[in-house]
């Protein structure tokens, strides 16, 4: 029990460590907007402002500029049809209902994204509950909107996260999950076991989840380096992450169809060479290398060399051993290999060079 209640507190923290700035942004560009809209801007009660300025900075990393302008036309939206419809019925718990109703719909029909319709709904809410009937349709909330999103995007570009690191966040747990699963897909070819076999493909299917996690943090990473003027030389190592990116997610489907090619193996009993257990931690241990390549910059050498001898060791298995089901599971070494020396910056022509070096063509030692 004091161990669950510790794992709790100890990812609590964790995640809490990773959202200090996105955290302290939202606060800062709420207090910011709310001030510029009341002192400098002199509108009453200006609530739309800070609750535009933490939407903004609120939503995914990435993409900010055109969830922004969604959130503004949402808000457009919303009081537009709000401001309309309470002149006409009045407000009330029943005029909630139909002033939502229409706003949402009026934001689907234009095409309008999620934050969008959300957006229509909830500026419709607050007029509905906060404008006296007699009140008639006033500006200032809109500009209000303005202004916290413009606030927010400022805040965004000229005290932004640091891109580089929140990739870096993001990375980790792809290599530390897909090595994991690489070691135990490695003692599973040792020990057998049906349902370890299951248990490790599982895992294996789940990386997918932290991969789209990556793709986002690239995403979110590379718009805040190209518009923010002190995060710009960021780009070069985001690009060598974004390129390494797209070698690893292939590593991860290579990885999860050997995970599967193994529990099929095991299901039917097949005789599994000494090798390829070896061979599959020698790709593990190229993971972690590639790991700390990218993150310490420590130099490639030791990901490649650990990957060819991945391919070295599964490829003579073929020398005396010709079944189907050890040929697919030879392949996929060779081709998760190849994917990690491309990942270290290799093109495609010098990372099969390089295996055909080191391993030889699998055609024709098969």
């Amino acid at each position: 029990m004091f161990s669950r209640v510790g794992d709790g507190l100890s990812a609590g923290y964790y995640r809490l460590r990773n959202s200090v700035w996105p955290v302290t942004q939202a606060a800062v560009a709420a207090s910011l907007a709310y001030f510029v809209a009341e002192v400098l801007v002199g509108h009453e009660q200006p609530f739309f402002a800070p609750i535009a300025a933490v939407i903004c900075l609120s939503v995914t990393l990435g993409q900010r500029n055109r969830r922004a302008v969604e959130l503004i036309i949402g808000v457009a939206v919303g009081l537009m049809v709000a401001d309309l419809l309470v002149l006409v019925i009045g407000n009330g718990t029943l005029q909630i209902a139909v002033v939502v109703l229409l706003a949402m719909a009026a934001a689907v029909f234009f095409g309008g994204g999620t934050i969008l319709v959300n957006q229509a709904a909830v500026s419709a809410v607050l007029v509905v509950v906060l404008q006296p009937p007699e009140d008639v349709f006033s500006p200032e909330r809109f500009v209000d909107a303005l202004i916290g999103g413009g606030v927010a995007l400022a805040i965004n570009y000229l005290f932004p996260v640091n891109p580089e690191r929140l990739v870096e966040r993001a990375a980790a747990p792809v290599f530390d999950e897909l090595a994991a699963v690489l070691e135990e897909i490695s003692a599973v070819l040792q020990g057998g076991g049906e349902r370890r076999a299951e248990r490790v493909l599982e895992q294996a299917r789940e990386i997918d989840g932290r991969v789209r996690t990556l793709n986002e943090a690239l995403e979110a990473g590379y718009e805040t380096a190209r518009l923010s003027p002190t995060r710009r030389r960021s780009l070069r190592q985001l690009e060598f992450y974004g390129s390494a990116g797209i070698r690893i997610e292939l590593a991860v489907i290579n990885t999860r169809v050997l995970a599967r090619g193994v529990y099929n193996a095991i299901r039917r009993g097949d005789s599994i060479a000494p090798q390829l257990p070896e061979a599959v931690l020698d790709l593990s241990r190229s993971v972690r290398a590639l790991a700390a390549f990218l993150e310490d910059d420590e130099g490639p050498e030791e990901a490649r060399r650990w990957a060819l001898e991945a391919a070295r060791c599964a490829t003579q298995i073929l020398e005396e051993r010709h079944e189907l089901g050890i040929s697919v599971l030879v392949g996929q070494v060779r081709s998760a290999a190849v994917d990690l020396l491309r990942s270290t910056g290799m093109d495609q022509a010098s990372a099969l060079h390089a295996l055909e070096d080191a391993a030889g063509r699998a055609s024709e030692i098969g």
